[in-house]
């Protein structure tokens, strides 16, 4: 892993912890939009707003309606040439 995408990868999970206040053992692929009581819309709204800042990103709409769990959200910030290994 490079230091660019362990960096980002450490970021990643920082916002997560911060936005829904949980350890980083529980971000898994079962972390998901649905799964999870405290990502409701204003978490969701909260989480995209501190991924663009943190990234230096603008997510298209599309992508923020689509944006539903934790290993999609990887996927989706590589579309914005975010790092990961």
């Amino acid at each position: 892993m490079s230091e660019i995408s362990e960096n980002n990868q450490k970021k990643y999970n920082q916002i997560f912890c911060e936005t829904f206040n949980v350890p980083e053992n529980m971000l898994n692929e079962k972390f998901t939009f649905r799964g999870i009581d405290a990502w409701d819309s204003i978490a969701h709204f909260q989480l995209i707003s501190n991924l663009e800042d943190a990234f230096d990103i603008m997510f298209d709409t599309n992508d923020i309606l689509h944006y539903e769990s934790y290993l999609n959200g990887i996927e989706i910030l590589k579309k914005y040439g975010v790092e990961f290994s």
